[in-house]
């Protein structure tokens, strides 16, 4: 079984458009290429052109989101005026530093294509309300470091934890999918990058961003549910399918939104 939405989105620079290919044969269940941290500003205009040249010639059956520099920086016209060019082989548009409903909408004046906001300062989170609610809006992401840096804190858990639980409240409270988690930044161990995973989908995450090839098997691994999880809710359901309304199942209460939660573990395999 593989989720309806892609658990892994790796972030590939624009200007090493090679990589796209490799990322999708490494496994990530999407990809972003990215024009705005991972391409200095002096080499952002050859990067934009070589990718524009990449997907005019390119054929891929997977077609990659595009992280475009924010609003109010001066690459932005020209990376919407690429995103005009070559919408058709783009599955949508990555915002850095959406800050409210406003900014998206100015997105998405130029283009009709998907968009996922990339929330990462405390004006951001503090209008997720208003972001959740454009109707362009696919998905939203958490920035971690940014906004970090924006609150003075630490890039932790524990340090971030309130800002990541409004964000999946608030896409649960706009019907949006589960949001996704920022990055992790170790790259040589799996270990954290899998717990990692694990705790954010512990706590409603739908999704993780990766900077590195390694890091999508942990982070399929930590989203994955545990062979515990697995059986009961394969139990939960076995026991819905032979009635209806409350019943007891080895020793607890199991009614409709317990049945409903058992199919979301279920959902989360992949295969």
């Amino acid at each position: 079984m593989k989720p309806d939405l892609p658990v892994s989105y790796l972030f590939v620079p624009a200007s090493r458009c090679e990589r796209i290919a490799k990322a999708l044969a490494a496994g990530a269940q999407a990809v972003i290429v990215d024009l705005e941290d991972a391409v200095d500003p002096a080499h952002k205009a050859e990067a934009r052109a070589q990718l524009a040249q990449h997907l005019h010639s390119a054929g891929s059956a997977t077609k990659p989101w595009l992280r475009i520099n924010a609003l109010g920086t001066p690459w932005f016209a020209d990376d919407m005026a690429l995103v005009a060019q070559s919408g058709a082989q783009l599955a949508g548009v990555m915002l850095p530093k959406t800050e409210s409903q406003q900014d998206l909408a100015q997105v998405q004046a130029l283009t009709a294509l998907p968009l996922i906001a990339l929330v990462e300062s405390a004006r951001g989170i503090a209008r997720l309300a208003d972001i959740g609610s454009h109707p362009g809006l696919h998905r939203m992401a958490f920035g971690s470091a940014d906004l970090s840096r924006d609150l003075g804190c630490e890039d932790s858990w524990d340090s971030l934890s309130h800002a990541r639980q409004a964000m999946v409240l608030h896409s649960a409270a706009c019907g949006l999918p589960a949001p996704m988690d920022g990055v992790s930044f170790v790259l040589d161990q799996t270990g954290p990058v899998r717990e990692d995973a694990a705790r954010a989908a512990r706590h409603g995450f739908g999704a993780k961003l990766c900077i590195h090839p390694a890091q999508i098997a942990p982070t399929h691994e930590g989203f994955a549910p545990s062979p515990a999880q697995l059986q009961w809710a394969q139990t939960v359901m076995a026991a819905a399918d032979q009635g209806s309304g409350a019943q007891r199942v080895n020793g607890q209460m199991i009614d409709r939104p317990v049945i409903e939660r058992a199919r979301q573990i279920l959902a989360r395999q992949i295969a």
